[in-house]
């Protein structure tokens, strides 16, 4: 069905129809910002849809973000006032040139789209999947519609491309997670307190019905959360509080499932593009998207830097336009030659060195088992004295450290930890991070996603949810049920197996790997950034503190680590032998 578009702007060519209504099956009409050539014509579409307020300039709403990407990447700005840039989803003025239509939907409850706000539900991917379906029946569509965006707007395609929409062509997931128990409420079962901040900071403060309180559409002039004014009790009535149903439901189930994706459905050609540096959200669910989905023609694309820049940069952009070029308008761009895997390889320094592999894990990988041994506080190939250490959570930890050698060394790939543990109370969690140091024993960080200095890899475990799915797990990637919780008995030891998330590095010669236990978040010194969204130690928003899910006299108890030739500690690395 073709809907009458309203108020047309047209500037340096680019037409935009502000807030098209797109009705759904429901009778809800959502609103849509499309931006398209002014030349009549039919032409491929990039559709994103999510909670952030399509009238949100992206300086407005994130003005620490918008420098530090500028900054980095002046390139960001070329061929581009940056009029109608965003948050995590493509600048127009990069792509309507190209001959694209870039259509943006607030999602039910956000920004000009009334209804109740809820996330990543079977309702909202159901409008997404109508939202497409209008798309590739426009008069100005060729009837290919591609998916691009970032977090949100990647975790959502997930979803809708499982349903097979029939004018979904192709879809690139941009550092998105597709497992929302795993991967966006609780790490290893521990509560994760990112939806929090994120819900309070990101989508309240745009939801309908904030009118004139909120922000304003720097283009329009309209109010971002829509022209009526409701008053806070009916905002709240009118949305979910996420973090609140994530810590009522502590084991997986079907809130958590239907907030999932099907990988195994999805068939239209894919681009998976991944950050080293996001653990805590997106990393895991990029590579598990990848490997888990159904398609034929899919890709997997892994990175460094920041959430945002390497998705504008020149780099970013031309990625994203050869894919789409090559299933949405037919161009033969050289994509179809393009290996299956093209990973970042990550040094010290910020330095990353391009690398395509044919699958992932890489297959070459020498998977080393590295023992902990209590004597040397060292990882050895071989096991140790027998003994044990413990540690208080909250205020130790323990550090086992790869001794160094004379030339450099590569772990890329999945890693995992088994550990025999106990506890002086009836459960632990436990907190694993990979760390770097140089010569002078000085850690080394690097830029994250979410955070500027962030470590090489992270991992977490509740020890009552250490019951593995054997079906899908590895021993480079153990894969744990979360459907029971199975209580520690005091001081008896028990087997557990940890997930750190998939990682890279090179570490060079004289440098220091080491695998840090604690029972809180890994920190450092911290970063301070004008206008930051929230406290920068190491982990960015994705931390685990809130005593309701953690009290202090369960997890605040002393945890042993044993060891020993029939007590196996060890940490697994992904070598990969020097070509």
């Amino acid at each position: 069905m073709t809907i009458t578009q309203e108020q047309a702007t047209e500037v340096d060519g680019i037409t935009v129809d502000w807030d098209v209504p797109i009705g759904v099956s429901d009778g809800t009409v959502l609103r849509a910002d499309v931006f398209r050539p002014t030349q009549a014509g039919d032409y491929p579409v990039i559709l994103a849809m999510g909670p952030y307020g399509k009238g949100l300039h992206l300086a407005d709403g994130y003005p620490a973000n918008w420098r530090r990407m500028h900054e980095s990447f002046p390139e960001v700005g070329h061929e581009s006032t940056g009029r109608y840039q965003n948050w995590e989803v493509a600048d127009p003025e990069k792509w309507v040139p190209d001959g694209y239509v870039c259509v943006r939907v607030d999602s039910r409850g956000s920004g000009r789209s009334p209804g109740f706000m809820d996330i990543l539900t079977a309702l909202q991917t159901r409008d997404l999947y109508e939202c497409i379906e209008w798309a590739g029946e426009q008069e100005w569509s060729n009837g290919k519609v591609g998916l691009l965006g970032i977090s949100y707007f990647a975790a959502n395609q997930w979803q809708v491309a499982a349903l097979r929409p029939p004018h979904l062509a192709a879809i690139c997931a941009w550092e998105g997670f597709c497992d929302h128990y795993r991967e966006g409420g609780r790490h290893g079962g521990i509560a994760c307190e990112f939806v929090k901040g994120a819900q309070a900071r990101q989508m309240n403060t745009v939801q309908h019905g904030m009118g004139s309180r909120g922000p304003t559409d720097r283009n329009t002039g309209r109010p971002v959360g829509g022209d009526v004014d409701l008053d806070d009790d009916v905002l709240r009535q009118n949305r979910r509080d996420l973090y609140s149903e994530l810590l009522a439901r502590p084991v997986n189930g079907a809130f958590y499932q239907e907030r999932s994706a099907d990988l195994s459905r999805i068939e239209v050609p894919l681009l998976s593009s991944g950050n080293w540096g996001g653990m805590g959200l997106h990393t895991r669910g990029n590579v598990e998207g990848y490997l888990g989905a159904g398609s034929e023609l899919k890709w997997l694309e892994m990175h460094g830097d920041t959430h945002f820049s390497p998705f504008y940069n020149d780099r970013g952009l031309a990625l994203q336009k050869q894919f789409f070029g090559t299933f949405l308008k037919d161009e033969q761009n050289g994509w179809m030659e393009r290996p299956p895997v093209e990973l970042l390889v990550r040094h010290p320094g910020e330095r990353f060195e391009p690398r395509f592999e044919q699958e992932w894990p890489i297959a070459r990988t020498e998977w080393t088992e590295l023992h902990l041994c209590p004597g040397t506080m060292e990882l050895r190939t071989s096991p140790g004295a027998s003994g044990t250490l413990s540690y208080e959570p909250e205020h130790e930890d323990l550090r086992f450290s790869l001794p160094p050698v004379d030339h450099d060394r590569e772990f890329t790939g999945p890693s995992a930890a088994k550990l025999r543990i106990s506890s002086a109370t009836v459960d632990a969690d436990l907190f694993l991070s990979l760390r770097l140091y140089d010569p002078q024993g000085t850690e080394v960080t690097f830029v994250g996603s979410n955070d500027p200095k962030v470590p090489v890899g992270l991992g977490w475990l509740r020890a009552s949810h250490r019951r593995l799915d054997v079906e899908k797990s590895e021993p480079y990637r153990p894969v744990h049920s979360h459907d029971a919780i199975e209580l520690l008995v005091p001081d008896e030891p028990v087997d557990v197996d940890v997930e750190i998330w998939p990682m890279s590095i090179v570490v060079p010669a004289g440098y220091v790997l080491q695998l840090g236990i604690a029972g809180r978040d890994y920190s450092n010194e911290g970063t301070d950034f004008e206008n930051a969204m929230y406290t920068m130690t190491g982990v960015g928003p994705f931390t685990h503190t809130d005593p309701e899910d953690r009290p202090a006299e369960i997890f605040g108890g002393e945890v042993t680590v044993h060891f020993g030739p029939d007590a196996p500690s060890y940490l697994l690395l992904p070598a990969i032998p020097a070509s």
